[in-house]
């Protein structure tokens, strides 16, 4: 097939890019030239807002759109493309209000959250823009998206605590749930879809069931054979400030996806995926400073 993708540069459209190179497919990427570009695609350096000339005469039997955040972002791509079959867009779960009983489910009415905010309403804004224009089109909302080309600092900041045989700081007793989902997996659920068409056209993706935070932090040690030692942390202090992710635990039910595509990669497995990669790409990854406020107000008290 003759593949567009967005972006193909960072974490999920990049390993996007390669997944469907590596398949066989043609490949081309359209991002602003910023960062190197991936394997065995076609690259068209440009603005997705002004991309009408980089497009203009080209079909593309799927649009892969990884990359956007809201609804100019939906509606430039759309005025910049020429022909195109089947439209994917990468959507999230923070379109579902936290008010809502869960697991979250793609029948439910999505809205504000308070937890993701904007990301979250304009994410809806986008799906609203791309269905008024493309009514046949496929939206997935995963949870947190994990494995080798994260560029965000979750579980290469664990993995980094285990090599520094580091205590783990945990947010209160540990049990907080959290879903994710592995980045292949993301990648072989659009492929179905894109082949197959299926009659859902909007997607809750993830992981089954659900991973309390210290059996998580448990499970990234566990990759380079060690485990924890946990602080509990409890308090007013701002969860984010020392770990990765926010003070929300939320489910989302994934049986529409699983009706589909049921290939889950099992979590160790991806983690380990996650540790190889990251081990040679450290420099790819945006560190924040979570090591120096564990420092300066837990350890120097």
């Amino acid at each position: 097939m003759e593949i567009l993708v967005t972006g193909g540069t960072v974490f999920a459209s990049r390993f996007t890019a390669e997944y469907f190179a590596k398949k066989g497919h043609s490949v081309t990427v359209l991002n602003r030239g910023t960062r190197p570009q991936p394997a065995g695609v076609e690259a068209l350096i440009g603005d997705r807002h002004d991309a009408k000339m980089l497009l203009c005469g080209r079909h593309f039997d799927a649009v892969l759109d990884i990359t956007a955040y809201n609804a100019a972002d939906v509606n430039g791509l759309l005025d910049a493309l020429d022909s195109f079959g089947t439209y994917v867009l990468l959507s999230s779960s923070a379109v579902y209000p936290e008010s809502l009983p869960q697991p979250f489910r793609e029948t439910q009415a999505v809205g504000a959250n308070a937890v993701w905010g904007a990301y979250g309403t304009d994410k809806i804004a986008a799906e609203s823009a791309l269905l008024q224009r493309v009514p046949d089109a496929y939206m997935i909302r995963p949870p947190y998206l994990y494995g080798p080309m994260n560029n965000v600092y979750r579980e290469a900041f664990v993995f980094e605590c285990a090599e520094l045989n580091r205590p783990f700081y945990l947010p209160k007793d540990g049990e907080m749930k959290l879903q994710f989902y592995h980045i292949s997996d993301l990648c072989g659920l659009m492929e179905t879809v894109i082949l197959t068409k299926p009659s859902a056209h909007v997607l809750n993706a993830g992981n089954p069931g659900t991973i309390s935070v210290q059996n998580w932090v448990a499970a990234c040690y566990g990759v380079l054979g060690k485990e924890p030692r946990f602080i509990r942390v409890y308090g007013d202090i701002p969860q984010r400030s020392y770990f990765p992710f926010y003070d929300y635990e939320y489910r989302l039910d994934v049986s529409e996806q699983m009706n589909i595509y049921p290939e889950i990669t099992p979590l160790e497995t991806g983690l380990q995926q996650s540790y190889d990669w990251w081990r040679s790409n450290r420099q790819a990854v945006t560190r924040k400073p979570f090591l120096d406020y564990i420092a300066a107000n837990f350890e120097c008290r």
